[in-house]
């Protein structure tokens, strides 16, 4: 009877070793489906190929993600404002028979600190988001507290319109990886309708201008005018971050607020700085 007892082998060790095993190989598969999630994860957010258009026309890809050709900056700066102080009392037209028939612009409420709410035109407000959004909000109160109420009136006899007629923007300087600095010379040019009287403010300002990366709306063909033209200022990879008044009184290139500047007490003090 002992010696059958000895014999006998157990069959424990076999079952522990087989799911041993079968644990060890889900544990396998579960990293394996874990590690390609990441991969795909990865892949989904990697930033979009950023193109430097050369002068014949063709794209290459860039090596910089921060890196943008001066041109395309002078060009968004020049854009971004003459549609933010361009003020014609009318809607953009988006066929033909709107630019026959301009429509009435409602405008926009804005909440400003001083009077409540005051309007901006529906071209101010699209505009608008080519600027950081930490900056939009005070930037809009601003040229809200600008726009005459006279820009959205339905009598013709009264109705100011408004051109920012831009003398010079000068060539972008970096001041940062992705970030630069544009000087630009203009003037705001008001006048009613029917009269030839007209109001001209000088709009001398230094642009902080960084680089932003960009997402297309994935579901073009359902999106609204309105929100076609404010992706259009989001294609550009650039926004404004800061606005500064800009001195005339000394060299443009001086980037480092020296002392001896005549205006250095002055560059802060101007509306749209923060």
């Amino acid at each position: 009877m002992t010696n059958l007892l000895q014999k006998r082998k157990p069959t424990g060790n076999v079952l522990t070793i087989f799911a041993i095993a079968t644990f060890s190989l889900h544990l396998t598969v579960l990293f394996l489906f874990i590690l390609q999630g990441l991969n795909i994860r990865q892949l989904s957010l990697r930033k979009p190929p950023n193109f430097v258009q050369m002068i014949d026309g063709q794209p290459i890809t860039a090596v910089d993600d921060l890196a943008r050709e001066p041109e395309a900056i002078r060009q968004f700066i020049s854009k971004t404002m003459t549609a933010m102080f361009n003020w014609s009392g009318t809607l953009p037209p988006q066929t033909i028979e709107e630019a026959a028939k301009p429509q009435p612009d409602p405008g926009i409420q804005v909440r400003t600190p001083e009077d409540g709410n005051q309007k901006v035109t529906t071209s101010s407000w699209v505009a608008s988001f080519a600027i950081s959004e930490d900056f939009r909000k005070g930037f809009l109160s601003a040229i809200a507290q600008m726009t005459p109420p006279e820009v959205f009136s339905n009598n013709p006899s009264q109705v100011i319109s408004a051109e920012l007629v831009i003398q010079r923007v000068y060539p972008p300087e970096q001041i940062a990886p992705g970030k630069w600095r544009v000087g630009m010379v203009a003037d705001l040019i008001q006048k009613k309708q029917d009269d030839d009287r007209k109001i001209i403010t000088p709009f001398n300002k230094d642009f902080l201008v960084r680089a932003v990366d960009y997402f297309p709306y994935p579901l073009a063909n359902y999106t609204t005018d309105i929100q076609k033209a404010i992706y259009s200022n989001r294609v550009d990879k650039l926004e404004i971050y800061e606005i500064r008044n800009l001195c005339l009184l000394y060299s443009y290139s001086n980037l480092n607020g020296d002392k001896s500047n005549p205006c250095g007490s002055q560059t802060n003090s101007g509306s749209f700085t923060r």
